[in-house]
């Protein structure tokens, strides 16, 4: 069964802005961190996102000034804004709720920057 839906996800040029949502029961987001990992073709899935259950946020390098995540905690969502999207960032991005060794994920949605 479905714990997480993702929605946002689609086709955007080299430059552009996406913003993927991420809503969760109540019980699964109050209790756990949220966070956006990445799938590439071909590559390791990894951390693009994280904010913590107290707004803290943690961001991959690539792209630091570039993406904001955020928690809206009366929706129970997670976004992930994408600025200045840019051809490497093309993969499935999947949602994420974790707590220690606990982990709920989404099904994923596609990004794909291309021209």
């Amino acid at each position: 069964q479905v714990q997480l839906v993702e929605s946002g996800g689609g086709l955007v040029q080299p430059g552009g802005s996406l913003r993927l949502s991420c809503t969760a029961s109540r019980i699964i987001f109050s209790s756990n961190a949220m966070g956006w990992y990445r799938q590439a073709p071909g590559k390791e899935r990894e951390l693009v996102a994280r904010i913590s259950r107290g707004g803290n946020t943690n961001y991959a390098d690539s792209v630091k000034g570039r993406f904001t995540i955020s928690r809206d905690n009366a929706k129970n969502t997670v976004y992930l804004q994408m600025n200045s999207l840019k051809p490497e960032d093309t993969a499935v991005y999947y949602c994420n709720a974790n707590r220690g060794s606990t982990n709920y994920w989404g099904q994923g949605t596609q990004v794909t920057v291309s021209s």
